[in-house]
C-alpha cells in the first residue's frame, strides 16, 4: 500500500515537472533589420511586473527631451509614494529625490516607491499617469499593453506582451539615446549608500547593456535585455522564469542562438526550419518560389526605423570572440569532419541551405550540442538534386531511439529538427 502510494505521488510530481510552463514567453529581435529571430507565445497576454518601469522611464525621458523637467529637478514624496511594497528606495512621505536618482533607482533598484514619485510629478496622480502610459503604449504600437500602475506591482488589469516590451525596448534606445547608457548601470550611490541592482546579465553575458529585470508571483521572473556582438544589436525578452537564474541561462541561450541565425540570415543561407522531405527536389522549388529568410516577420516599430543612434552603439560594451569560440572551433573542423554520403539507417536533419559550408557550421552544431549523448556524432552534407543547390545537414548513423532522443535535446536548445528513417544516399 506504502508502495502505492509512493508510486502515485512520483507520478503526480513527475507530470507536474512535465507541465509546460503556463507564464512563458519570448521574443529575439534583430534591432536594426527588424527581424525576429525566434519567438515563442510572444503575443499572449503576460504581466510585466517591473518591466512596467521601462514605460515610466519612457515618459520621464520625454519630459526631460522637452524641457518640462531637468535632472537635478526635485520630485516630491506623496504618503501613498513612500507606502509602496519593497522593493523600495526608502523615500519619506514630505522629502523629494532628485530626477537623476529617481531614474537610477528605477533602473538600478527597481524602486517601487521611486516609480509612483515619478507618476505622481507627471500625471498629477497614479491612476492619471496609468492613463498617460497606456495611452503611450498605443502611440508607440504597444496594442497589447493596459497599464494601471507605475511600478508593476500586481493587478489584475496590468497586461502585456512580449512582443510589447520588445517595441518599448527598441524605442527607448531609439528615441532617447542620450539617456539609454543609465541602463547599464549595476549600482549607483544615494545618500552615501551604495545600492546594487538586480540585473546580473549586465555581468555575466558578454556584449549586455541594458535593460530590466521584472517578477511578481503572478508573472514568474521577467526580463529585456539588449546585447551586442560584433555592431549587432539583438533585444530578447524572456517572461515567466522559474528563478532569476534559470531566467538568466534561458536569456543568454536565446541570445547565443538568436546572434548565430542573424548571421545566416546576413548571408541569406538559411532556406527552412522544418521538414523539407517531401521528396527530391521538393525543398529546393520550395525555396526558390520564397524568400531565401525563413524569418522574415519584422517587429511593427523597427519597419522603417533609423537604426540605433551611433552614440548608443559606440558607447555599448561590445563583446569580441572569445578564444574558444565554439563557433569558430567548428569552422575549423571543415571537411574532415563531413562524411561523404549519409549511411544506411536514421538521421536528424537540421536544416537545408544554399551554401554548403553553412550546412556544415549548422551540422556541427548539432553534433556539438549532441557529443554528452553521443560521443563522436557523424555529420553529414549531401545535396539534393533540383533546379537550385540545397544542401541537407544532418547528424547521422543513429538507431531510431538516438535519432528521435536526438532531436528532442536539439528542440530544447532551440534548434529545428526532423527525424529521418531509411536515408539514402
Amino acid at each position: 500500500m506504502l508502495g502505492l502510494c509512493l508510486l502515485t505521488m512520483f507520478c503526480v510530481v513527475a507530470t507536474a515537472q512535465a507541465a509546460p510552463n503556463p507564464r512563458y514567453a519570448s521574443i529575439v529581435v534583430d534591432v536594426e533589420s527588424g527581424d525576429i529571430l525566434s519567438a515563442a507565445n510572444a503575443d499572449a497576454a503576460r504581466y510585466p511586473a517591473s518591466l512596467t518601469k521601462m514605460m515610466t522611464l519612457y515618459l520621464l525621458f520625454e519630459a526631460l527631451d522637452e524641457g518640462r523637467l531637468s535632472l537635478d529637478d526635485e520630485l516630491p514624496v506623496s504618503a501613498h509614494a513612500a507606502a509602496q511594497p519593497p522593493s523600495k528606495l526608502w523615500v519619506r512621505k514630505g522629502g523629494s529625490i532628485p530626477v537623476e536618482d529617481a531614474i537610477l533607482a528605477m533602473i538600478v533598484r527597481s524602486a517601487n516607491d521611486v516609480a509612483v514619485v515619478v507618476g505622481e510629478a507627471l500625471g498629477g496622480s497614479e491612476p492619471a499617469f496609468a492613463h498617460q502610459m497606456t495611452a503611450k503604449a498605443r502611440e508607440l504600437g504597444m496594442a497589447d499593453t493596459t497599464f494601471r500602475n507605475a511600478s508593476g506591482l500586481p493587478d489584475a488589469g496590468q497586461m502585456t506582451t512580449a512582443r510589447d516590451i520588445a517595441r518599448l525596448s527598441v524605442h527607448l534606445m531609439q528615441d532617447f539615446p542620450q539617456y539609454y547608457g543609465y541602463f547599464a548601470r549595476t549600482q549607483f550611490v544615494y545618500k552615501g549608500k551604495t545600492i546594487p541592482g538586480h540585473n546580473n546579465l549586465l555581468d555575466s553575458y558578454p556584449g549586455t547593456d541594458g535593460l530590466k529585470t521584472g517578477y511578481i508571483d503572478d508573472s514568474g521572473f521577467n526580463v529585456a535585455t539588449s546585447a551586442v556582438h560584433d555592431g549587432r544589436r539583438l533585444v530578447s525578452v524572456v517572461m515567466g522564469g522559474f528563478t532569476a537564474r534559470s531566467r538568466d541561462s534561458h536569456m543568454a541561450s536565446l541570445l547565443d542562438r538568436g546572434f548565430v541565425r542573424a548571421s545566416l540570415l546576413d548571408r541569406g543561407d538559411w532556406i527552412a526550419k522544418a521538414d523539407l522531405f517531401e521528396g527530391r527536389g521538393a525543398a529546393a522549388a520550395r525555396a526558390s518560389a520564397s524568400p531565401t529568410k525563413a524569418v522574415g516577420t519584422s517587429l511593427a516599430v523597427a519597419q522603417g526605423a533609423t537604426p540605433v543612434e551611433a552614440s548608443v552603439r559606440d558607447g555599448a560594451r561590445q563583446a569580441s570572440a572569445p578564444v574558444d569560440d565554439p563557433i569558430r572551433r567548428l569552422i575549423a573542423q571543415g571537411d574532415a569532419a563531413v562524411s561523404p554520403a549519409v549511411a544506411q539507417g536514421w538521421a536528424v536533419q537540421v536544416g537545408a541551405f544554399s551554401n554548403r559550408n553553412s550546412a556544415r557550421l549548422r551540422a556541427s552544431q548539432a553534433a556539438d550540442y549532441l557529443a554528452s549523448d553521443l560521443g563522436q556524432a557523424t555529420i553529414s552534407v549531401t545535396e539534393a538534386q533540383g533546379e537550385q543547390a540545397v544542401y541537407r545537414a544532418r547528424v547521422v548513423d543513429l538507431q531510431e531511439d538516438q535519432a528521435r532522443h536526438s532531436c528532442r535535446q536539439l528542440a530544447t536548445q532551440g534548434m529545428e529538427c526532423v527525424v529521418v528513417a531509411g536515408v539514402d544516399p
